[in-house]
């Protein structure tokens, strides 16, 4: 009989030995000299939207590589700080999430249900001060720790701000065009993935 985290290692083993990345598309084909910039048509975003994950699949490598990049060259530069807002955002994250939680809410309701049950309020109780405890110390190291924890955000949100900006400017050429349609037979792609897991279509490989 096989357990349950046997067969979540299997299904991810399965899935990453599907998942195939793209070349990566040359510089030249990227942002330089053969590389065509439009802006979009702001009130067709149908139109707009299909550019966009167009290019997405298209450049997906290029994608990710910089934002590798981008992220290192952070981390260089602003070690602490960048690790400092990392561990405070996860700590205001995991206060959030045991607040928000099935479990919390099915404590607190079964001690409201047992009213007169000293154990389920005693452990509710515990609970309501480790998450109160939880909750203040979040909130005074995102005061006190401000500058970091807006660091990391800058971080991450600018390789995607910048990835957006892009796949929206490009014009896609006829290899794009092949490309996708030639790659759409092909195993699935990691950004397909994430796209298919958002519920992001393009509507037509030559739209």
């Amino acid at each position: 009989m096989t357990t349950p985290s046997t067969s979540v290692g299997d299904a991810a083993a399965a899935l990453s030995g599907n998942l195939q990345l793209p070349p990566l598309r040359t510089l030249d084909d990227f942002i330089l000299g053969s590389a065509r910039f439009q802006l979009p048509n702001l009130k067709d975003f149908e139109k707009w939207g299909n550019r966009v994950v167009k290019n997405l699949l298209y450049y997906q490598t290029n994608y990710f590589l910089l934002f590798i990049t981008i992220y290192v060259l952070m981390i260089f530069f602003n070690p602490s700080k960048i690790i400092t807002g990392l561990l405070v955002q996860a700590l205001i994250i995991g206060v959030i999430w045991q607040f928000f939680s099935g479990k919390s809410k099915k404590n607190f309701i079964a001690s409201r249900l047992t009213g007169g049950n000293a154990n389920a309020a005693e452990q509710n109780a515990q609970q309501k001060w480790y998450i109160l405890a939880g909750a203040l110390l979040g909130g005074y190291l995102l005061l006190h720790l401000l500058s970091a924890v807006l660091l990391t955000i800058f971080t991450v949100l600018l390789p995607i701000s910048l990835t957006f900006i892009h796949a929206s400017l490009r014009l896609r050429n006829i290899k794009n065009k092949l490309t996708n349609s030639i790659e759409s037979f092909a195993p699935s792609t990691p950004m397909g993935s994430l796209l298919d897991a958002l519920n992001v279509r393009a509507e037509g490989v030559f739209n």
